[in-house]
C-alpha cells in the first residue's frame, strides 16, 4: 500500500521541463501507487473548465496542456489509482469537469482522511498564512460562490486577462511583504490541527519544505511541508505501510 502526496507544480506551458518531469514521474512513479492526492496549485492558473473547449485553438497552449495532464491522470486512474485534487490560491477555479475527465475526486481544503492507519489532515496551506491579512481578505472573496459565477460568466479572454493581473498584483505585493508574514502562522497551525483532532498535517504553498515538530493538547505532532516543483527537481511525501510519512526530493531527469 502506498500513497503519494505532492502540490505545487504550477504547471503551465513556459515550464515544459515541468511538464515532462511530472509525466515521467506519473508513469515511472505513481503508477501502482493505490493512491495519489495534489494538494493544490497544481497549474499555475486556472480560468474554468471551460478552458477545455479551446484545445488546438488556443495560442497560449494553456488549453493543450490542461487536456494532455487530464488524459495522463485518466490513465492512472484508470490503472487503479485513486486521485485526489485540492484547490491552491492559483488554481481555484478547477472544477468537476476537469476532475471528471482526469478521473479525479475533487477534496474540500481541509480534508481528514485516514493514510497509512492514522487521521491526517490535509491542506493546501494558505489559509494558515493568517498574517497576510491583505491576502486573507482576497482568499475569502475568491472563493466566494458568487464571486467566482462572476467570474465565471465573463468571456473567456477576458477571464485570461484578469488571471495576469491577479499573478502581477500578487507578485508586486509580495515582493514588499516581510518572509515571515508570508509563512504559516504557528498558532493558527495548532488551532486547526486541534480543532480536527490530529497529530499529522501535510500541506504546501509556502514552498518551504520541511518536516516541522510540535505540540498540540500537550502531544507530540507533526506538520509536513510539501516544497514546490522546479526544473530538474521535485518534492513528494511517501506513505506505505509503516504509516510514517516521508518527505523526499527527487529529480526530474529527462
Amino acid at each position: 500500500m502506498t500513497t503519494l502526496l505532492i502540490s505545487d507544480l504550477h504547471l503551465h506551458p513556459g515550464a515544459p521541463e515541468i511538464t515532462e518531469g511530472f509525466l515521467r514521474w506519473l508513469e515511472e512513479r505513481a503508477c501502482g501507487s493505490d493512491a495519489l492526492y495534489i494538494l493544490g496549485d497544481f497549474f499555475e492558473a486556472w480560468i474554468g473548465d471551460d478552458l477545455l473547449d479551446l484545445a488546438g485553438h488556443d495560442p497560449t497552449g494553456n488549453a493543450d496542456l490542461a487536456v494532455r495532464i487530464a488524459r495522463a491522470l485518466k490513465r492512472l486512474a484508470d490503472d487503479g489509482t485513486a486521485l485526489y485534487l485540492m484547490h491552491g490560491n492559483r488554481d481555484f477555479l478547477l472544477g468537476e469537469r476537469f476532475a471528471e475527465q482526469a478521473g479525479a475526486t475533487l477534496l474540500p481544503d481541509p480534508s481528514l482522511v485516514e493514510l497509512g492507519g492514522r487521521p491526517v489532515l490535509l491542506m493546501h496551506g494558505d489559509s494558515l498564512c493568517t498574517r497576510d491579512e491583505a491576502y486573507q481578505a482576497f482568499r475569502a472573496q475568491a472563493r466566494h460562490p458568487l464571486w467566482q459565477e462572476q467570474v465565471l460568466s465573463m468571456p473567456i479572454d477576458q477571464r485570461i486577462a484578469l488571471a495576469r493581473q491577479l499573478r502581477e498584483q500578487s507578485g508586486e505585493a509580495n515582493s514588499n511583504k516581510a518572509e515571515d508574514i508570508m509563512d504559516v502562522t504557528p498558532d493558527e497551525v495548532v488551532k486547526v490541527m486541534a480543532k480536527h483532532g490530529v497529530t499529522t498535517l501535510i500541506h504546501g504553498h509556502t514552498h518551504r519544505p520541511a518536516v516541522h515538530e510540535l505540540t498540540v493538547g500537550d502531544v507530540p505532532a507533526r506538520r509536513y511541508v510539501l516544497g514546490d516543483w522546479q526544473p530538474g527537481r521535485g518534492w513528494e511525501i511517501v506513505i506505505d505501510d509503516h504509516g510514517e510519512p516521508r518527505l523526499q526530493e527527487f529529480p526530474l531527469g529527462g
